[in-house]
């Protein structure tokens, strides 16, 4: 699990590098355009990951040093990010993300296992494990959000797919009930994605091993994710991803609508 933990946090650290790049690059006209989440403007998307950044970087902070620190007023956060302009809803994003990469980077292998986090929306103190893991999930898909808007062939990397595949067959299995409607598939399935098992019955989870499966996915493990997270539709859907055996591609859009 620590390894997991230290491969999410250098993913993270890749998409802020690459994201602050980019978003120093774009015109403030650029930044007003359309991302490739539906209702949100680049500079939008980047509020919505800067913000979160200041949200998650309370809690971390106290859990590091021990202290009760009040979480901030959410609503109060996003209304002062919702002011800005995208510009400065760009540089906010790079200067609170590395906040709280700096802290979460700055972590001992102790640290690393035995924190636990109050985000104040769980039952209970989580370990790093998880907030890295619901971090990790937010960026990915966020970042192709940004990137996809200049970049029609932009996928999720590698190193972030692999990781999160890992966290939802582990501690984040939970966030499958959230985002994911079995119901829309008329029967059970096993869907092989890599070295994993997508499946759908009463609920959904993803697996170890792909033994037993009843389908498989072709395709990038950036796609996988990008599947799970509603954003594999057919006109972002590179040639070669597919699904063949009992249900297909289009089964598993249903499944996975979007969030």
């Amino acid at each position: 699990m620590t390894d997991l933990v230290g491969r999410s946090i250098a993913a993270l650290r890749s998409h802020h590098d690459a994201l602050a790049t980019l978003a120093n690059e774009l015109s403030d006209e650029q930044l007003g355009c359309l991302s490739g989440a539906s209702e949100w403007t680049i500079a939008q998307v980047l509020s919505h990951l800067g913000s979160q950044s200041e949200i998650m970087l309370a809690p971390l902070t106290a859990a590091v040093d021990g202290t009760d620190i009040p979480a901030p007023d959410n609503q109060s956060v996003w209304d002062r990010w919702d002011a800005w302009t995208p510009r400065e809803q760009a540089d906010g994003f790079i200067e609170h993300d590395a906040r709280y990469l700096a802290v979460v980077e700055g972590l001992s292998a102790q640290q690393r296992a035995s924190l636990r986090i109050d985000l104040g929306f769980m039952p209970e103190p989580v370990p790093l494990s998880i907030a890295v893991g619901m971090r990790l999930n937010e960026v990915s898909q966020h970042a192709w959000d940004v990137q996809v808007a200049v970049d029609p062939n932009a996928e999720v990397d590698e190193a972030s797919a692999a990781a999160m595949v890992e966290h939802f067959a582990g501690g984040l299995s939970f966030l499958l009930g959230f985002i994911a409607k079995p119901d829309r598939l008329d029967e059970p399935a096993k869907v092989a994605i890599g070295e994993h098992t997508l499946i759908v019955d009463d609920a959904v989870s993803i697996r170890p091993s792909a033994e037993g499966a009843t389908a498989t996915f072709a395709g990038p493990a950036g796609a996988v994710l990008r599947l799970v997270g509603g954003r594999l539709s057919p006109e972002h859907t590179p040639a070669g991803v597919d699904v063949t055996g009992s249900v297909s591609l289009e089964d598993l859009r249903a499944v996975f609508p979007g969030y």
